[in-house]
């Protein structure tokens, strides 16, 4: 069974910067369509960036371009969300999910089917 786990959350000013990671394990397969989610409070979850680990395949929300990088570990296995010049309307819950393959980067959410409990970012002016 998959199981993602998130760290790195926090509270920071505007303008500052903050780096998520997720730890992944149980994969059965050799890649995944891995991406971040986010839900600000009172509204729906959006998907921020994704990739496919088998190496083609990235997607970065516009609302975050130039922002935010997505990047994942060496070993498949990590994945991170680097957030800078961070606004107060990236406050959210941030969510590491996956999707077996095959799957597109930017496919419905639907088809991430394994997720993590999330990890709060709080962006304040």
């Amino acid at each position: 069974q998959v199981q993602l786990v998130e760290s790195g959350g926090g509270s920071v000013l505007t303008g500052g910067s903050l780096r998520l990671s997720c730890a992944a394990s149980g994969y059965a397969y050799s890649n995944y369509c891995m991406g971040w989610f986010r839900q600000p409070p009172g509204k729906e979850r959006e998907r921020v960036a994704a990739v496919f680990t088998g190496g083609v395949g990235t997607y970065v929300a516009d609302s975050v371009k130039g922002r935010f990088s997505i990047s994942q570990g060496s070993a498949k296995n990590t994945l991170s969300l680097q957030m800078n010049s961070l606004k107060p309307e990236d406050t959210a819950m941030y969510y590491c999910a996956a999707a077996r393959p095959p799957c597109v980067v930017s496919g419905p959410q639907s088809t991430y089917m394994y997720w993590g409990q999330g990890t709060q970012v709080t962006v304040s002016s």
